[in-house]
């Protein structure tokens, strides 16, 4: 690799091994040399640069973003130390050079900030690199130990070269001529080692100073002088007289070499030996003295670091010199006193030798990582030391505590002189103490609360921490059974518990499970709100049934959870929280408001994700909040508001014996205000500084102490950017979302560690799975930076208010790696839905200003559009709070993309394509900017060599080797921390949870994988989304933490070298990028992508289901509203209609009447050409079925079918299913069946499926099919007790399997799968069933019959049963009529009905008392109407369940009506009023409520994962056969036997599609067969009397592929040359084949060959008159392509007059109904004949002579042809017009992004070699159509 430096590289960094990196200077101009040393903290650089232990060294900080807060004044002086720098380690930079990765420039923010950190290094003369890869030089180092380097700055220009350099070169490995080249370019200097020099003596004071505390806190001595310390300066770093002078104490700093031990008890009382830089053996002086005052012992003695290796050797004991040393804030330190771990700061290359310490000392800490020394004490005098920096600055502060540990030795030797004959005192008893008050809990049964049903607030983040727990349980050996109704997720899987309950997460369950089950544990802290309720509930009963909580004590929940308990506590250690009050009534609440003051926050008590919560800024806002909170809960909190500060949170652990550390802090990116779930999180935090940094985490750890938590917390913070002024706002005593999140964005398994603390196991006990060498006990560094944002699909609602607040309302989340902020955030853009491309301008409707103040789910593209149209930082600022610091990364995006406009493929520098993928800009996104195509760029960017690099997580910078795979992919890299050997299967995961995709993709991808992996097969898993078990590094071999597209998914495909890749287990996402991917050669495992695509169309599908003779409901996609009304009434209402793009949400919806669609049609789309909408027949009162198949090659290999309660018109997702079926025919289920194989055949299918369809008095019909795992699939798979998804993977890898297995399922046993909904979380969304999914997640449960397991489902998605009153408003006669019964039953029952107005009248008539209510117009309540309000009786609770069947015709008003069938639903919601809106789960609940099932625990609610022996007899008889017509028969039905194929206009439409059927058909043989024996024994002549590559080969190939054999005549050596005429060329050809090919210039040639042959003749090209085969191809490929060749415009473009394909194809274009542009040369327009034809069938749009933006935009084929040379009479006239058309990008930046360029080729100019990169250009695969048209042709001519 070139190793010249491009010229914005004006620094090299060359280590003595010979490796050099270049970047860029941002420090002072020159060059140095010295040793080159490492350190992981993640904040304090203005601390660690000054502190003087860095002497002489070049420091690389690993964090990767340093500068962000810039640097403090210099001119501040310290409040207690008189003269010294307030923020600063000492009064100047210490360190010989800095190297760092991105440097802030001048973009920093902070309120102390005075400058740049650049600007403060070029004023102290201090140079620094920015732009390397850190994370490769920190490796070095670790692995060759800590050497010399030199910074050398450039003094030339490199010798030219274009060669692109990745920044990093092992010149060790280059000729010594290449290693020249650079070096001539920079300045040569000497190499120095600092370790050879006297150090000490350069950053010690020359003469001793005093300093004096203040006098109200000084400590006196009984003489009455100041109590005082000598201090030995050998580079004391300030904070260390700080510490002293804060406790009162005098200190004389004194210089290194001063005879101190003179003074002794005369004028000091204690002697501390600071830090400091070097080798202590070179400190002769020093140790002598302190020999000295240890012999006299006179004094206490304490030293620090180096005073630490001093005092060591005065003592006798060796120091010797570490591999790399310690340096960073993060190292955990065991006292071998108390066993406790602390971790502490520190910056040392030397060390302690410990097997040398003399008789009289002892270890008093140890490394808890390597072993390695870290303090010492005498054991009978006061003397002791330690090696890290108690005194911090940077680091935690947990350490502290030695300083009053030594000042209250020296007070106690001052009292009495005995203490000097006596060891130092720690507090914190012993360790055999210690561990006798917190003995291991032995439990050898445990039971773990999971959370049940997916819903906003509480989603997949707790399977991840319950399987997490069991994972823990399971390693030490517990049995452990698991409550989760879940179904969908892994934790209810085998493989992980030892037994499952599916039943619901409530009290009254748990004490049976309890009771039955005898447990001796259990944990409540793995299932969200839910497990803690419970916990809550049951915390009196747990002693008395024998169970003990393990973790957190649920007193220290109850106490976080109750808002007033918990400001007590913070108000009892002194902290802070926001002022808050709480209220058990409105006027209450009323009352208190006025001492908090607004504006305020009102959240209801006990409420998951801010539930029931909101800002109010007066007293009538507070009074709706209170109305709505008072409903979810008893009380309400109201506390002051402090919208605009920053929210930060810590993730904090603590176990039994008081150890405590914090794994990640987050810093989120939004202000307060927006609950933490709805905003963009960055991790860890960017803008703090150490101080701030270090006194939240300082706080967190004695909050969490004082609380008593044990195991895993979170705490949130609200700081107020311009000063240190803090609130603490929540903790959560639980593992919760951000738990999760920092698991994934630190690799530490928080949830894992949390179970083995709550068993008592002490942190530093546990090991850190990452590195396996180091303990649990440790805080991760990180060299990355992590970017978390909310997914919200708040779309999929009717009414729902988008608006940001308190209340949270995202579905999923994603996580997204990067070395830069621009990466991460980037990424994280696009995994959120796959249409962003990143942070560009992005058209949204949207009003700016408003955006901005007032955030909703939009609030990102905002502030994009916002820095477009000219906003500035400041500006924006303004309007949102969001910090500078991110703005001005936005901004610099911004400008970037501004600056891209100017370039394209060709013009654009490598520097510049560098930057671009550095700053995490795609290559979609480039191409946009570029106005190219994204594998264009891709081309271009791979051809340069620019590629990403794989760095691991692994959780300590590079520091220790990791052994996991947990990977990202960054451009701001050199080298790849891994190789690539495994050629892994790639499993492609669900990407973000959203509604239509959730957990239930993630259990299918974690099949796959473990299946893959039990099988030996090595896997790669892709996924970003943290919330699940998929991206848990230990699951897959290799966890790619990336985005599922197109450029990602190819980059590791081809990095990893792969031998394959499973999309079908992910849902739509990977489905959605398969075809792209096919056609880039990826190897897909299982159905091909074509054969996805055929089924996704809707044209392809419904011509396949008409071939193989399948029912489908009847549809048509329409382009006016005259059109759709015709339809509509043939099939008669009513119908579903769905437009092509959706305006004001108005998506798919349901039509009943002519009125209802010209209103639809008016509101929700401009009907045209191109918005068509598609109507289908609605089928009413039909079943729904779901069938989840799984195929092998085409045949079905296992299958069940499962019923849904509701009828078709529910989305599948809300709909709820029953299995095994109750209610359907054996005659349904046969045909069901027979269609589902007979599509799993047709599609050639290997793997899972899924079809929908609705059933009607014994017919079916299919809704639709996935050819992918589908949303039920855990749910079949788990209830009958076969793995699909383990099927589907052993069919796809090609491994043996068993084809339907026996299942083994009780008599009586039904599953039944309930849809959770969210509603109270979306305040305004309507709350009714329609064809769009509103559900987000499910539970199932299982009964002796179908009532049971549904009534137990309902109760586990949070549904109260009613106790008495009853509320009906029944919309439709039919559904009174259908309902009667049941109101009937429920009567009888002893219920209260109450009902509306015409549902009263109703049940009266029946005979029924029913209480009559209404909802009054606002304002009319008064006292004796209230009685029949109904508002009145919702808000007050007075409903127990209220079924509401809102009527079928919603859209006979206009959208904004507010309905009272609305406001009555919606009020429902909002106060917590159980609500029914489906008539059919009416009927099933009131039937299920009249069973009076007891709901005791039976043997059908749990799973348990013991493998039982013994088979049983297959339930599955033989199925009737298919009745579709066969190849052969298929064949036998062609007009074309035998016949001559001359001319286009043979063919009728029937006849084209019947060939189109049969080239299908081909298509698929040839796939899995390769040959077809079709035309065995037959023989194909071919005569060509023109040049022809692409003609002459494939009908070759479709011969030979038939099974025939092919006679090729080469008219340049045939008889013609001796002039035979061509009547007898056919003559003799005719016998010796059967048929012949011919092409001829001549146009009469074909018809004097079909005069004169005895066998059919196939026209090849007559001249430029005819090419009927090359038409037929083209209609084909039109049609494989977009589905259907009606509707469309095709636009012809270049030769019209010569082209003969194009005569042909506008011929064939007289079958469809299609429009027709045509584009030439005024010279080589198109024949009158075919022109005016076009025009008679009123096809014809425009003629042009030039190719317009216009026509390219309206376009959705675009068929260009070649200016064919030898078809013109004179060169000259050639020329003139051979390059009139060329298509390029530019061109198609115009076009639509489904449509397809065609081209017959050869070509010459026509299209740009750019365009082949872009997916709509099907030239090449039309060639692959052609094979199996002509395929078809030849066998329809010539089958027997």
């Amino acid at each position: 690799m070139a190793t010249r430096p491009d010229e914005s590289q004006n620094l090299a960094l060359e280590l003595q091994d010979g490796y050099v990196c270049f970047g860029r200077s941002f420090g002072a101009e020159k060059s140095i040399a010295g040793e080159l040393v490492f350190q992981t903290g993640m904040v304090g650089y203005p601390e660690s640069i000054t502190d003087p232990s860095y002497r002489g060294q070049i420091l690389v900080i690993t964090f990767p973003l340093v500068g962000n807060y810039g640097v403090p004044s210099r001119e501040d002086l310290d409040a207690l130390a008189q003269g010294i720098p307030a923020h600063f380690e000492a009064r100047e930079i210490h360190i010989a050079g800095l190297v760092v990765q991105t440097y802030a420039e001048e973009e920093f923010s902070h309120y102390m900030a005075a400058s740049s950190l650049g600007a403060w290094l070029k004023e102290q003369g201090v140079p620094a690199i920015t732009g390397v890869d850190t994370r490769a030089l920190t490796k070095r180092i670790r692995e060759e130990g800590s050497m010399l380097a030199r910074l050398r700055q450039r003094t030339g220009p490199s010798p030219s070269s274009t060669a692109l350099t990745n920044g990093a070169v092992d010149t060790a490995a280059l000729a010594d001529g290449e290693d020249e080249d650079w070096s001539s370019a920079f300045e040569q200097i000497e190499w120095v080692d600092p370790n050879k020099k006297n150090l000490v003596a350069e950053v010690s004071i020359k003469e001793p100073k005093l300093f004096s505390p203040d006098p109200s806190t000084a400590l006196k001595h009984p003489s009455g002088r100041p109590v005082r310390v000598v201090t030995v300066d050998v580079g004391l770093k300030y904070n260390q007289l700080r510490c002293f002078l804060r406790r009162g104490v005098e200190v004389l700093q004194v210089p290194w070499d001063y005879d101190f031990p003179q003074l002794a008890g005369k004028d000091y009382d204690g002697l501390f030996i600071s830090n400091g830089p070097g080798d202590p053996a070179k400190m002769e002086a020093t140790v002598k003295h302190i020999k000295a005052a240890m012999d006299e012992a006179r004094t206490p003695i304490f030293g620090i670091c180096l005073g630490h290796q001093l005092l060591a050797r005065a003592s006798g004991a060796e120091t010797l010199k570490m591999k790399f040393g310690n340096r960073g804030h993060n190292i955990p330190c065991t006292s071998m006193i108390t066993g406790k771990c602390h971790i502490t700061s520190q910056n040392h290359g030397f060390a302690v030798d410990s097997k040398t310490l003399p008789n009289g000392w002892e270890e008093l800490f140890v490394n808890a990582n390597d072993g390695s020394n870290e303090g010492i004490r005498h054991v009978r005098r006061p003397y002791f030391s330690v090696q890290f920096h108690p005194e911090h600055t940077p680091g935690p502060r947990d350490t502290e505590y030695l300083f009053d540990v030594f000042i209250s030795t020296i007070q106690k030797s001052i009292a009495s002189s005995e203490t000097m004959t006596q060891p130092v005192e720690f507090p914190g008893g012993t360790l055999e103490e210690n561990k006798k008050l917190t003995p291991r809990v032995e439990v050898k049964k445990v039971l773990v609360l999971g959370s049940g049903g997916l819903s906003i607030g509480q989603a997949g983040e707790f399977d991840y921490s319950g399987s997490q727990c069991i994972k823990a349980l399971k390693e030490e050996g517990i049995y452990t059974i698991l409550i989760n109704p879940n179904i969908a997720t892994i934790q209810t899987s085998k493989g992980l518990a030892d037994k499952v309950y599916f039943l619901p997460v409530n009290a009254d369950f748990v004490r049976k499970v309890i009771q039955k089950e005898r447990p001796d544990g259990i944990y409540v802290t793995f299932g969200g709100q839910t497990a803690l309720q419970v916990g809550i509930q049951l915390k009196d009963e747990f002693e008395g049934l024998g169970v003990k909580v393990l973790g957190t004590p649920i007193d220290t929940i109850i106490t976080t959870e109750d808002r007033e308990l918990f400001a007590r506590a913070m108000d009892s250690i002194g902290e802070k929280c926001a002022k808050s009050a709480s209220a058990n009534s409105t006027e209450e609440a009323m009352r208190v408001v006025k001492d908090i003051g607004f504006p305020v926050i009102v959240r209801a008590a006990y409420a998951l994700g801010g539930l029931g919560s909101g800002f109010a800024d007066n007293d009538q806002e507070l009074l709706d909040l209170c109305n709505k909170a008072f409903a979810a809960s008893p009380q309400v909190l109201i506390e002051r508001s402090m919208k605009g500060w920053k929210e930060i949170e810590y993730e904090v652990v603590r176990d039994c014996r008081d150890n405590c550390i914090t794994v990640c802090n987050m810093e989120n990116f939004d202000p307060l205000g927006i609950h933490t779930g709805d905003s963009i999180v960055v991790a860890p935090s960017q803008t703090l500084s150490d101080e701030d940094y270090n006194m939240l985490r300082t706080t967190a750890v004695n909050v969490i102490r004082h609380l008593g938590v044990v195991g895993e917390c979170n705490i949130q913070y609200a700081l107020n950017p311009f000063s240190k002024e803090y609130c603490i706002i929540e903790v959560n005593a639980r593992l919760s979302r951000s738990s999760a999140l920092a698991s994934k964005a630190t690799g530490y398994p928080l949830a894992f560690v949390a179970a083995k603390l709550g068993l008592n196991i002490p942190l530093n006990e546990v090991q850190n799975s990452v590195t396996r060498s180091t303990c649990a006990c440790f805080e991760p560094s990180l060299d990355y930076v992590v970017v978390k944002i909310p997914r919200w699909d708040l779309k999929k609602f009717t009414r729902v208010s988008t608006l940001l607040g308190s209340s949270m309302k995202s579905v999923g989340e994603v996580m997204s790696i990067g070395r830069t902020f621009e990466e991460a955030i980037q990424k994280a853009i696009r995994e959120v839905d796959p249409s962003n491309m990143g942070f560009n301008e992005t058209a949204a409707l949207m009003e700016i200003d408003q955006e901005l103040q007032t955030p909703s789910d939009q609030r990102l593209f905002a502030i994009a559009n916002a820095m477009k149209s000219g906003y500035t930082v400041d500006k924006i600022w303004e309007l949102t709070n969001i910090d500078k610091w991110f703005l001005s990364r936005l901004k610099s995006l911004s400008n970037f993309e501004i600056s891209m406009s100017n370039y394209n493929t060709s013009s654009i520098t490598l520097p510049l394509l560098k930057k671009a993928k550095e700053l995490g800009f795609s290559d979609r996104q480039l191409a946009k900017f570029w106005g190219s195509n994204e594998l264009a760029v891709r081309r271009v960017r791979v051809d340069h060599g620019i590629f990403p690099v794989v760095k691991q997580i692994d959780t300590v910078a590079a520091e220790f080797p990791a052994h996991t795979n947990y990977l990202y992919l960054t451009y701001n890299g050199t080298e790849h921390d891994i190789s690539f050997n495994d050629k892994g299967v790639m499993v492609l995961g669900s990407g973000v949870y959203r509604i239509g995709s959730s957990v239930e993709f993630d259990w299918c991808s974690v099949r796959a994988i473990r299946t893959l992996r039990e099988n030996g097969f090595k896997t790669v898993m892709i996924n970003y989304n943290p919330e699940t078990v998929s991206t848990d590094y230990d699951e897959a071999d290799r966890l790619y933490f990336e985005n599922i597209s197109l450029e990602t998914v190819l980059d590791i495909y081809t990095l990893e070298n792969s031998s394959g890749v499973v999309i079908s287990m992910g849902g739509q996402t990977p489905n959605n990028i398969a075809l792209p991917l096919h056609r880039m050669n990826v190897k897909i495992l299982g159905t091909s992508p074509e054969m996805i695509d055929t089924a996704e169309n809707r044209y392809k599908f419904s011509r396949m289901l008409d071939r193989i003779n399948v029912d489908q409901p009847a549809w048509k996609e329409l382009t006016s509203i005259e059109e759709a009304r015709e339809f509509c009434d043939r099939v008669s209402y009513p119908v579903l209609v769905r437009p092509s793009y959706v305006l004001s949400g108005a998506a798919m919806n349901t039509v009943y009447s002519e009125h209802d669609l010209a209103n639809y049609l008016n509101q929700a789309a401009d009907v045209s050409k191109e918005h068509p909408v598609v109507i289908t027949k609605y089928i009413e009162n039909a079943k729904e079925i779901e069938m989840d198949a799984v195929a092998r090659n085409g045949t079905m290999i296992g299958h069940f079918i499962s019923e849904h309660v509701e009828n078709a018109g529910v989305h599948s997702g809300d709909a709820t299913l029953v299995l095994p079926p109750q209610d359907l025919s054996p005659e349904t289920i046969r045909q069901i069946e027979d269609a589902t194989r007979k599509i799993g055949s047709a599609l050639n299918i290997t793997g899972p499926y899924n079809i929908q369809f609705i059933a009607k008095d014994d017919e079916i019909k299919v809704i639709e099919c996935n050819v992918r795992a589908s949303r039920s699939t855990p749910f079949v798979s788990k209830v009958m007790g076969v793995d699909l998804i383990e099927m589907a993977t052993k069919a796809m890898a090609g491994l043996p399997l068993t084809e339907y297995p026996a299942t083994n399922i009780p008599k009586n046993y039904v599953g039944v799968k309930v849809p959770q909904f969210s509603f109270s979380r979306l305040s305004g969304a309507d709350p009714v069933l329609g064809v769009e999914m509103a559900s987000t997640g499910e539970v199932a449960c299982f009964g002796r019959d179908k009532y049971e397991a549904y009534i137990k489902g309902l109760i586990a998605t949070g549904f109260r049963l009613p106790n008495k009153n009853i509320l009906f408003s029944i919309g439709s006669f039919k559904d009174k009529l259908e309902m009667l019964p049941s109101i009937q039953n429920l009567y009888k029952m002893g219920y209260n009905l109450f009902a509306t107005a015409g549902t009263a009248d109703y049940i009266q008539e029946h005979g029924l008392p029913v209480k009559f209510l209404e909802v009054l117009p606002p304002g009319e309540h008064d006292e004796q109407k209230s009685e029949y309000s109904l508002t009145h009786a919702l808000a007050n609770n007075l409903i127990d369940l209220y079924i509401n069947l809102p009527s079928s015709n919603r859209f006979r008003r206009p959208a904004n009506y507010m309905s009272r069938g609305y406001r009555t639903r919606r009020m429902a919601v909002d106060y917590q009023t159980p609500l029914v809106t489906n008539v059919k789960n009416a009927k099933i609940l009131i039937e299920a409520i009249a069973r009076h099932y007891d709901l005791a625990i039976s043997s059908v609610d749990f799973q348990e994962f013991v493998p039982e022996a013994g088979a049983h007899d297959d339930s599955y008889g033989q199925l009737s056969k298919s009745n579709s017509l066969s190849l052969p028969q298929l064949l036998a039905k062609s007009p074309f036997k035998r016949k001559h194929i001359t001319s286009v206009k043979q063919f009728s439409r029937a006849d084209l599609h019947l060939l189109f059927t049969i080239a299908q058909e081909m298509r698929l043989g040839a796939q899995k067969q390769g040959c077809l024996d079709i035309l065995k024994g037959r023989v194909l002549c071919t005569m060509f009397f023109e040049p022809s590559t692409r003609t002459s080969a494939s009908f070759d190939a479709a011969m030979k592929r038939l099974g025939g054999e092919v006679v090729i005549v080469n008219e340049s050596v045939s008889s013609t040359k001796k002039g035979e005429s061509i009547g007898d060329t056919i003559r003799t050809l005719g016998c010796y084949g059967d048929a012949i090919v011919l092409r001829h210039p001549d146009e009469e040639s074909i018809d004097i060959a079909a005069k004169f042959s005895g066998v059919p003749v196939i026209n090849a090209g007559n001249g430029s008159r005819e090419h009927p085969t090359q038409a037929l191809l083209d209609i084909f490929t039109i049609r494989e392509e977009l589905g259907s060749v009606n509707g469309l415009t095709i636009t012809f473009v270049g030769d019209l007059k010569y082209g003969r394909t194009v005569h042909s194809l506008c011929e064939l274009l007289s079958h469809y109904g299609c429009t027709v542009n045509l584009v030439s040369p005024e010279s080589l327009s198109m024949p009158s004949s075919v022109r005016e034809a076009l025009k008679s069938r009123g096809q014809l749009k425009t003629i042009s002579n030039e190719l317009t933006p216009e026509i390219i935009a309206s376009s959705d084929v675009l068929y260009c042809t070649r200016v064919q040379k030898e078809r013109f009479p004179d060169v000259a006239s050639y020329e003139r017009v051979k390059d009139s058309f060329v298509i390029d990008n530019k061109v198609l930046k115009q076009a639509k992004t489904n449509m397809i360029v065609m081209h017959p080729l050869p070509r010459n100019n026509e299209i740009h070699e750019e365009v082949d990169f872009d997916p709509r250009a099907a030239y090449f695969r039309q060639m692959r159509y052609g094979l199996y048209t002509r395929m078809a042709l030849l066998a329809m001519v010539m089958a027997p």
